[in-house]
């Protein structure tokens, strides 16, 4: 060993705090997480938030949400499933996920540092029965949010969720989207049903909410393909699970890059994406999956898009006994508000 280093070493860090870095980078996360000296907040200490963003279930009160850039939304609502129902549960086991962040190590950002962030608490919900009652409530909170000027980044909650927050979000002009998924979800009507977690994406498009052709769907796979006649009829881009190692993920990016352009976007995660080996409390798993590895370099690499909302669906976690399913819905709502704190830094 070098004892010149070594004394160099010790006389910068011997007597070092936790928060004493030169990096900034690293030093503006730190800030964040030691108040004197030391000292962190003890863990599973105070009420759990998604991402242990500041709650202000106040926020939905004000004409302008408390002044905050980005919501983060609880919707525990699982009417639409068409196999095991237990969604409604993900907002309450994401929200029980702790040390996601406050880095983000690819892309070199502490994003509650540089954006206003609050958990505002879950949609109200008039009818615990009625899904038709349960969409019109969240589109109604949603338009509120939107209004304000607030990016939206919800956790549900089966997948009909989506077609309501584009009502909101797409009300003034269609948004293009990048949806994650094993499933298209563009199916029509089932047994008099329309608002159920397989056609959020039909309806969006017909509602003139969302633009077919800037739309592209990845990690597509499983026996339900039949149903998805309307993806490719509309003009949607839809890359399939088993075609994500043989493009390469560079080539996924950049393509979903050019479907969406420079136009609005959003960015609508399902859990069931992932293979069910790394993420099996969901509703409809199916096998073949994404590894979430993937998911995350993908996230990643859509830094810089104009990413006006987005949401996490389908984490069930009660046939997750290991919480690996929430720990992954987390993981993936923390790089939506990256990507979210990009829009918002560049606009200002």
């Amino acid at each position: 060993m070098d004892t010149r280093k070594l004394d160099v070493l010790r006389a910068r860090y011997g007597s070092a705090g936790g928060a004493d870095l030169d990096d900034p980078d690293f030093r503006k996360a730190a800030s964040l997480q030691f108040g004197d000296g030391d000292r962190r907040r003890l863990p599973f200490a105070d009420p759990s938030t998604l991402l242990d963003a500041p709650f202000r279930p106040d926020a939905a009160a004000k004409a302008d949400f408390g002044g905050i850039d980005i919501a983060l939304i609880g919707v525990p609502m699982d009417l639409g499933v068409t196999n095991r129902a237990g969604a409604r549960l993900g907002p309450r086991a994401v929200r029980g996920i702790e040390r996601i962040g406050p880095y983000e190590h690819v892309l070199r950002m502490t994003p509650m540092a540089d954006c206003s962030v609050a958990d505002i608490g879950d949609v109200p919900f008039a009818s615990r029965f009625s899904l038709e009652q349960c969409h019109a409530d969240i589109e109604a909170f949603f338009t509120k949010v939107v209004a304000a000027g607030v990016i939206p980044l919800a956790v549900g909650g089966d997948h009909s969720i989506s077609r309501s927050i584009l009502a909101a979000i797409g009300r003034d002009r269609p948004v293009g989207m990048i949806h994650i998924d094993a499933h298209c979800d563009t199916g029509g009507s089932f047994e008099g049903a329309k608002f159920h977690h397989g056609g959020p994406f039909r309806h969006a498009v017909l509602e003139g909410t969302l633009d077919p052709e800037r739309t592209i769907q990845i990690g597509i796979r499983g026996g339900a393909e039949y149903l998805w006649e309307f993806s490719y009829a509309s003009g949607m881009a839809v890359i399939h699970a088993e075609e994500v190692p043989k493009l390469g993920l560079p080539a996924v990016i950049s393509r979903a890059r050019e479907v969406v352009g420079d136009g609005p976007t959003y960015v609508s995660f399902d859990v069931d994406s992932l293979d069910p080996g790394f993420a099996p409390g969901t509703g409809t798993p199916e096998v073949g999956g994404l590894q979430p590895r993937e998911v995350l370099e993908l996230l990643r690499g859509l830094a810089g898009i104009d990413f006006v909302g987005g949401d996490v669906v389908e984490v069930a976690p009660q046939y997750d006994a290991t919480t690996n399913t929430a720990q992954c819905g987390a993981q993936v709502l923390f790089e939506l508000l990256c990507l979210a704190v990009k829009t918002r830094s560049g606009r200002r």
